[in-house]
């Protein structure tokens, strides 16, 4: 008789309750792979948890009480930095496996492609980052961090539009304007491997906001909504915070994030 099929919730659910990293890495790998070769039924029979899993360390910081960073040259700096974004790559993980389980059964088996996908790649992301860590003597959890993305996950908890508003095309688009002065810093500072490992990063979270820009016009076309005025709406109601200039417009366009959409909702901008 066949072994019944692991369903996609399982998998899903599994690698957001980890609390170990390490497992958490490995059950969002061993996920990928399932799913890809048919090992996972698409299947949505358990709910997603309030929280993902996490161990005690790193503290968990409000956003203000995060200390500042200083310049990058400094290696102090440089291990802080590279701990900031460690974090943001494993609250992504989780953000990605979350989309899955919360959403998925309302949504095409497709979009249960991207963000696996999307799981994957952060998870090679937090790898890349905590092997820079490491060679710095330090580790993930060693200083403290902030939980402002997850606390947007739980705002965007009942709407799949919000969501994408949010954290693709608002929070990792941030990322896209802020990398490449972040390749420069450790670049001038001869930081040569993290470099490389910002570079993936980059290049590969324009495919995650492509993602995030994708879902949310298809939501927009099959509710006949304005994807601008829409997204426009989202961000103005569930983002705590505003969106600043400079932006970076030639990566936000390759991923389909056109001005038209983010340009309105900043204060006194001067257009050219």
């Amino acid at each position: 008789m066949n072994e019944k099929l692991q369903t996609l919730a399982d998998a899903a659910h599994n690698a957001l309750s980890a609390a170990d990293i390490d497992d958490k890495i490995y059950l969002t790998f061993k996920a990928a792979a399932d799913w890809r070769n048919g090992l996972l039924e698409f299947k949505f029979d358990i709910q997603a948890p309030e929280r993902p899993g996490r161990l005690e360390k790193p503290e968990l910081l409000m956003p203000k009480d995060m200390p500042k960073r200083r310049n990058a040259k400094a290696r102090a700096a440089r291990i802080a930095m590279l701990h900031a974004i460690s974090h943001i790559e494993l609250n992504a993980i989780d953000l990605a496996w979350d989309i899955v389980l919360r959403f998925g059964h309302k949504m095409p088996r497709d979009f249960c492609d991207d963000w696996i996908k999307v799981a994957e790649d952060e998870a090679r992301h937090f790898e890349l980052l905590n092997d820079r860590l490491k060679a710095f003597d330090s580790f993930y959890g060693a200083l403290p961090a902030h939980d402002g993305l997850w606390q947007s996950a739980e705002v965007t908890a009942h709407d799949l539009l919000a969501r994408l508003a949010i954290v693709p095309l608002v929070l990792e688009a941030r990322g896209l304007d802020v990398t490449p002065a972040m390749i420069k810093k450790f670049s001038d500072s001869g930081d040569k491997d993290s470099v490389r490992a910002l570079e993936i990063i980059y290049k590969e979270e324009i495919d995650h906001v492509r993602s995030g820009q994708k879902w949310f016009n298809f939501l927009c076309e099959k509710n006949d909504l304005n994807p601008q005025k829409t997204y426009q709406k989202m961000v103005r109601k569930y983002f705590a915070g505003h969106l600043k200039p400079p932006f970076n417009s030639p990566a936000r366009d390759e991923a389909g994030l056109s001005e038209a959409y983010y340009l309105p909702l900043v204060e006194n901008i001067q257009t050219h």
